[in-house]
């Protein structure tokens, strides 16, 4: 989701706090660091090392489960027929 997205601010406590679509990847709970750039605020997720452990040692997991590639069947060659005027 690279398209620029309108939301609102709302009170959380005693904070204001913004929404952040499903799309954007951030999921709940995740530690994100905030920087202000004049009149801009940048939210930017922090890496959580163990997380990114754990899907790819799930990823890995599933490649597993399929198993190794199998025989790789060979092809008859392509065969074009001489026709003139075409090339």
């Amino acid at each position: 989701m690279n398209a620029p997205h309108n939301t609102r601010t709302f009170k959380s406590g005693n904070s204001v706090a913004v929404r952040l679509p499903k799309g954007f990847g951030i999921a709940a709970g995740a530690e994100v660091a905030l920087e202000r750039r004049g009149r801009e605020v940048v939210i930017r997720r922090i890496a959580d090392p163990a997380a990114d452990r754990a899907a790819i040692e799930a990823l890995v997991a599933k490649l597993r489960e399929i198993g190794p590639i199998g025989e790789v069947e060979e092809r008859d060659p392509d065969i074009f027929p001489d026709r003139p005027g075409l090339y």
